[in-house]
């Protein structure tokens, strides 16, 4: 998970439930949310439930926008170009701040043409492999990897998405060679997995986790510094087998750029209202995430620090996409 000490001063849900922006006309028509993964990921799912919530509140219907490809840039450039009105907003999760230091040029500037309203939950990633691998730990991975280089096939929902990153992490870390198989959505990757033409894949905790509770997949470790308390037998990567490995998903809420001010705290107060809701906290927790609620301005300096680190990640292991 991302320990609040990450973001100062996280705000907590429930001490922001009740803000609300001056008095305006928005929204007055229907709002699009924009995703940029394929339906069925763990960042549509999530997305989906808040835009149920976000309905509620606002009193117009936010209608879902898929917008896949290229580990969501093409989403963001979709949202970049739009109108600063309030009736786009995007959705992004940890590849938003991976892609500047992976793609050489970027259809747009996600440090200017985008401005943070939320960064509102954060999830670990669970590590899964096909049962017939019968390997019971990282530590039996690793070693079976290594003794099988190249030979074992992970899935993720493209190249540069989250789950792919995660592997290249581990596989780095490791010393060891795996073979990335890239899907047009994690879903995808995940019917391969189930069938076997897969062996592994890093998965969000939302998407992964039902295949770990009925055990059509077995779970190996989450990716966070913590154990999930969602499923607080599973070790971490870190402790059963690789030390030092961390890897966390977020979801955060963006508009483009020059929105106006009350209608970023309008979105906010939507968001924080929904975090605040016993229905939507439990859904989050039951997927093994859990609510933030930041500011725009904690948001903003917690996406400064990760595009950092993630840069210098990136310029170490050589890894770039023209």
């Amino acid at each position: 998970m991302i320990a609040c000490g990450t973001l100062a001063g996280v705000v907590s849900p429930s001490s922001l439930a009740a803000e609300r922006a001056p008095a305006s006309d928005f929204p007055a028509k229907p709002i699009r949310l924009i995703i940029g993964q394929a339906p069925g990921g763990g960042l549509d799912i999530v997305a989906r439930a808040l835009a149920q919530k976000l309905t509620e509140g606002l009193g117009q219907s936010v209608i879902v926008d898929n917008r896949a490809g290229a580990a969501g840039t093409l989403g963001s450039a979709l949202a970049a170009k739009s109108a600063p009105d309030g009736y786009t907003v995007l959705i992004v999760s940890v590849t938003y701040s991976i892609n500047p230091s992976l793609y050489r040029n970027l259809p747009f500037d996600p440090r200017r043409d985008l401005q943070p309203v939320t960064l509102f939950a954060s999830s670990p990633f669970i590590l899964l492999v096909n049962p017939s691998l019968r390997v019971k730990s990282v530590r039996d991975l690793i070693a079976y990897a290594k003794e099988r280089p190249k030979q074992l096939n992970y899935g993720s929902g493209g190249v540069g998405n989250s789950g792919h990153l995660a592997a290249e992490l581990f596989s780095s870390m490791a010393s060891i060679e795996l073979t990335h198989i890239p899907y047009k959505g994690t879903g995808l990757a995940m019917t391969d997995l189930l069938s076997g033409q897969l062996q592994l894949i890093f998965n969000s905790m939302v998407q992964g986790l039902p295949y770990a509770k009925s055990r059509k997949l077995a779970a190996l470790a989450v990716t966070t510094a913590q154990r999930a308390a969602i499923l607080p037998e599973l070790p971490t990567v870190a402790e059963s087998g690789l030390p030092g490995y961390e890897f966390a998903s977020w979801y955060g809420l963006m508009v483009p750029a020059g929105t106006a001010r009350h209608i970023v705290n309008r979105l906010h107060a939507e968001v924080v209202r929904a975090l605040s809701l016993a229905d939507f906290r439990q859904r989050l927790s039951n997927d093994g995430g859990e609510p933030i609620g930041s500011t725009p301005e904690q948001f903003a300096a917690f996406l400064a620090s990760e595009m950092s680190k993630w840069e210098k990640v990136a310029r170490s292991s050589g890894m770039r996409i023209e």
